[in-house]
């Protein structure tokens, strides 16, 4: 199933010779001390999990401790400051996600540049959101649902992770496309709304995958569509929302480790190189998995492609939607 070519592809396997362009001279020095990854959200929480699989296996690699310094608050943006204002001699870098091209659209006076101030490595993983219901609500497809919100104006509601999320954003165009008169409730996290939904207490979320599953195991929760260009290995039955006929919900929600911008680019290519060799062992991608992430790497050049378009994708749904960061 994973190898099909319906779904993400895992990992690409010429990735890890095609990264490794360093030079052999630099890549034989370098790393010659501790390697910072700075996380922008608290310890336990999955990116953190993710910077410390990577960091371990770093470790054992080359030799040299990986440190995971957890630096949240400000919707990541204080450990992402702090990384794009860090030394830029490849020993700091930032494992971040989608919330990175989101910030500066639902925050304008970011002191920082997205794209500019940063030096991409590798994206490491994707995690997706869901349209999920909860089991007494009459609807198992999309069409279904915007058929019941549409009969009802003002009746429905539905929730998010919290204002300004990736989940917020999505379910704003999945209103205006739809045309639903329907509310919004912000949570604080994907845990609070999940147990609103299995109270009852909201019948509709926009709801990540990792934070679903365990209730879509159990039937507590049912999903109705899922983001992403392709349907995700983890939920291979679910439609994408483009197979359910909305457009723009194919950007997917990723993970990936950056530098500063300026770090020399023989070792940007040696880490970025040795990250592609560890996330395409099937043991990583296991534990990927075990997460509810769907594994993969990239080249810097890809990476980078991909900040860009997304910059600008998530642009113009935060803008059309008239969504701001919380103040």
């Amino acid at each position: 199933m994973l190898g099909s070519a319906f779904f993400r592809p895992l990992a690409g396997l010429c990735l890890a010779s095609a990264l490794a362009l360093g030079s052999s001279a630099a890549q034989a020095d370098y790393p010659e001390q501790p390697l910072v990854i700075v996380v922008p959200t608290p310890a336990g929480t999955v990116n953190d999990t993710v910077a410390r699989l990577f960091g371990q296996e770093l470790t054992a690699a080359w030799g040299q401790p990986v440190i995971v310094e957890n630096r949240p608050g400000a919707s990541s943006s204080i450990g992402t400051r702090q990384v794009a204002r860090a030394a830029k001699d490849g020993y700091t870098a930032l494992l971040t996600f989608t919330v990175h091209v989101q910030n500066p659209h639902l925050y304008p006076k970011l002191d920082y540049d997205a794209i500019e101030d940063f030096a991409p490595i590798s994206k490491l993983a994707f995690s997706s959101t869901i349209l999920a219901v909860t089991p007494d609500f009459p609807a198992r497809t999309v069409k279904e649902l915007v058929d019941k919100v549409r009969a009802a104006p003002g009746t429905y509601a539905y929730g998010s992770y919290g204002a300004g999320t990736t989940g917020h954003i999505l379910g704003e165009l999945l209103r205006e496309q739809a045309g639903l008169d329907m509310s919004h409730i912000a949570y604080n996290g994907g845990t609070a709304l999940a147990t609103d939904m299995l109270g009852g207490h909201v019948t509709i979320g926009m709801i990540a995958v990792g934070t679903a599953m365990p209730h879509l195991k159990a039937g507590r929760i049912v999903p109705l569509a899922i983001t992403g260009g392709q349907r995700s290995a983890l939920l291979p039955d679910v439609p994408t929302f483009t197979e359910a006929g909305y457009q723009g919900f194919e950007p997917d929600a990723w993970m990936g480790l950056l530098f500063p911008a300026g770090v020399p680019r023989d070792r940007v290519q040696a880490l970025s190189a040795k990250v592609a060799e560890i996330g395409q062992r099937p043991e990583i991608q296991r534990r990927l998995l075990d997460l509810n992430l769907d594994p993969v790497v990239s080249t810097p050049e890809a990476y980078a492609q991909t900040l860009r378009e997304d910059y600008a994708k998530w642009g113009e749904i935060i803008r059309r939607a008239g969504i701001q960061g919380p103040q």
